[in-house]
């Protein structure tokens, strides 16, 4: 599992994005340079560090970087 805190640097430093903890709840389309390549980076880099693998089908769904986040630490 990941904290929180490791969530966000992993976000600004293995995707460059300018993010802070208070913007996990944002949606999407709203986080500053967020785009649809992204989520799919998001989701190799979070299988790499949990060692699990993502539903997909639901991180597509997910609103917000937050909800990424409770499907990456989902038990």
């Amino acid at each position: 599992m990941i904290s929180v805190d490791e969530f966000v640097s992993l976000l600004r430093d293995e995707l460059a994005l300018p993010v802070t903890a208070e913007d996990l709840g944002r949606a999407l389309d709203a986080v500053d340079s967020w785009d649809s390549v992204h989520l799919l980076a998001l989701c190799t880099i979070l299988e790499r560090e949990t060692g699990r693998t993502l539903p997909f089908a639901e991180v597509l769904e997910a609103p917000s970087l937050a909800a990424v986040y409770r499907l990456a630490t989902a038990s």
